[in-house]
């Protein structure tokens, strides 16, 4: 596929806040999603792309103090019964075409905890944790190393090219270069 655009719309109902890690510089405009003009990113055969958002539930807000004074707004009845946290809009062309076409699918809240996340996703996790703590990001909140490696190692996997293994011995060295405990268990 060429020129592939990803837009993700949450749920107001269900999502008070988010934010994507990484990825900061290939921000579109709305607008620019449906223009077959506007230039995207490639995606080889064979290949895939892991675009992580730190999401925020509408009841954790709740739950953190007081409303904010201007931050209301109206959410119509169908967002407010569904349980649908965002939709994910794909728009692409094929190799040798210069129409584009969508695909949209809806990602349900199914209260599925990290833990039971698929080890794809929990390795991205780690990835995504260890560039925040390199960046020494405002963003990390309680991210460790420790945390990463545990992570990391638990999501390892099927590792044919031993890619994953070296992620976790490059991390195991930053961790041991920032003075931070590294965490060596047998596996």
């Amino acid at each position: 596929a060429k020129d592939v655009k990803l837009q993700v719309e949450f749920n107001p109902a269900r999502v008070a806040s988010y934010r994507l890690v990484g990825y900061e510089n290939r921000v579109l405009q709305d607008r620019d999603f449906d223009d077959d003009r506007k230039d995207a990113g490639d995606i080889g055969a064979g290949h895939s792309v892991t675009a992580l958002y730190e999401v925020e539930l509408t009841n954790a807000r709740a739950q953190r103090g007081r409303p904010l004074r201007y931050g209301r707004f109206a959410v119509d009845d169908h967002a407010n019964r569904s349980t649908e946290l965002l939709t994910v809009s794909f728009r692409y062309k094929r190799p040798t075409g210069s129409e584009s076409r969508l695909l949209a699918v809806a990602v349900k809240d199914r209260h599925a905890a990290f833990s039971r996340a698929s080890g794809t996703f929990r390795f991205s996790a780690a990835v995504a944790e260890f560039g925040m703590l390199l960046r020494d990001s405002e963003e990390r909140g309680n991210a460790s190393m420790e945390h990463v490696i545990r992570t990391a190692r638990a999501a390892r996997g099927e590792d044919a090219h031993g890619y994953r293994a070296e992620f976790v011995s490059l991390a195991e060295m930053a961790a041991a270069l920032s003075g931070e405990e590294p965490v060596y268990r047998p596996e």
